[in-house]
């Protein structure tokens, strides 16, 4: 946000520090005050940096690739190092946050938060009825049972289909897998929200900042407030 857009907000009466309405002016300290826009909790954290990508096919959701491989941290210039919040694989695209607040990427990315992420997946075959209840009953894979949180046919036609899955966990190419054991091999998979943030004007390789809405919002989605949840992760050591 720039300092004119944030002058005219404090102007029109919509900013609030601590519950009361802000003047030109104010300054406080950042790590104590709550500053709220149209009642909305902000950051004010100096340093904090929030970003959606929409990662296109091919491009590694880490940090490096010893390969050489194109990351998502090429694709994103914010201007201080980004780190990508859970992984989208290498074949799948879509939505992927990137952030340096390490409080809001274990909030998104540990199930015990139950952020939900929102799959659409091509697949081979048209799944029934029988293979959605299963889906949301539990699919035993590997590494444990994984089950969708909702599940449903988008579309089918002839030899194809779309589904959507909604997940509330992350294990490495779990769609994929669950897809797979229950007869139906995915061959697109992208990833269209995280929680409550979705872009689907954003287009692939591209990226841009979270609003301060869009960064609350996902706080809540896991049951907290931007201003609570650091506390209540030392309490969760």
């Amino acid at each position: 946000m720039s300092r004119r857009s944030a002058e005219d907000l404090i102007r029109q009466g919509r900013v609030t520090i601590d519950g009361r309405v802000a003047v030109l002016g104010d300054r406080g300290d950042a790590e104590s005050v709550v500053v709220a826009i149209d009642g909305v909790p902000i950051p004010t954290r100096a340093g904090l940096v929030y970003v959606l990508l929409n990662k296109p096919e091919g491009v590694i959701s880490t940090a490096s690739d010893p390969q050489g491989r194109q990351t998502v941290v090429d694709l994103v210039d914010a201007g201080t190092r980004l780190y990508p919040v859970g992984r989208l694989d290498a074949g799948s695209s879509g939505l992927l946050l990137m952030t340096n607040d390490g409080t809001l990427a274990n909030l998104v990315t540990h199930p015990r938060y139950g952020v939900e992420k929102t799959y659409v997946a091509l697949v081979r075959g048209v799944p029934g009825k029988e293979a959605i209840r299963a889906l949301l009953a539990g699919v035993v894979l590997e590494d444990g049972t994984a089950r969708a949180a909702r599940a449903r046919l988008v579309a089918g036609h002839k030899d194809r289909a779309q589904l959507e899955l909604v997940m509330t966990e992350g294990r490495k190419r779990e769609v994929r897998r669950m897809l797979e054991a229950v007869g139906y091999p995915v061959l697109a998979l992208v990833r269209v929200a995280i929680g409550p943030v979705a872009d689907p004007e954003l287009a692939a390789g591209s990226w841009r900042r979270l609003t301060i809405k869009e960064v609350s919002a996902l706080y809540a989605a896991a049951g907290a407030t931007w201003e609570d949840a650091p506390a209540m992760m030392e309490g969760d050591k």
